[in-house]
């Protein structure tokens, strides 16, 4: 079964998971300056995507350019995969694509643990995708441990470009966060 055929139920009781709802869990950081390059690329493609307004607008016009801008600020010491195959266990039905997934390693070529962050990207509705990000990111929980690279937390988010949910995952505990990052007024 494609990790698109989770719900949040069936990923829940599938994988013995509890849920904490709407606790912030995202670390206070500094902001960090956008690239000019970033900057003018959501100028152009925000507006085209929101107007297209499919799920593969949203994600090569807001998403990914956000992704890669995150691989450039940490100079290339990540990866960033999109579209990419990522059958972990199959007799758990841990198997199917991804949208996006970054892994601590810089390697480009393949999937080289311990992979850290899970993407979903969706049209609107952001609700149905939480149980397919959760399936991923319990996917990257085995993953990494069957690379012996075991990391203590997963992150996911399900969004739609404008729209971010985020979720972490620590164990067998998920916990879920909302939040508007990406405003869809042009950037100044």
């Amino acid at each position: 079964m494609p990790y698109s055929k989770f719900t949040l139920s069936k990923a829940v009781d599938d994988f013995h998971l509890t849920i904490i709802e709407g606790a912030r869990f995202l670390p206070e950081i500094l902001p960090v300056t956008p690239s000019v390059l970033l900057q003018d690329t959501l100028k152009e493609t925000i507006p085209w995507a929101i107007a297209v307004s499919s799920e593969k607008a949203r994600s090569e016009g807001i998403i990914n350019p956000v992704l890669l801008e995150v691989k450039r600020q940490l100079q290339g010491q990540i990866s960033v995969f999109s579209g990419e195959e990522f059958n972990v266990e199959p007799e758990a039905e841990l198997t199917g694509y991804v949208d996006f997934l970054l892994s601590r390693s810089p390697e480009q070529l393949f999937i080289k643990a311990p992979a850290v962050i899970l993407v979903s990207a969706k049209k609107e509705d952001l609700k149905p995708a939480l149980g397919q990000c959760l399936a991923e990111m319990v996917a990257a929980q085995r993953f990494n441990q069957q690379k012996q690279q075991p990391i203590s937390t997963i992150y996911g988010t399900v969004t739609s470009g404008t729209v971010w949910r985020f979720l972490k995952l620590e164990e067998q505990c998920a916990s879920i966060f909302a939040s508007r990052i990406v405003n869809e007024r042009l950037p100044n």
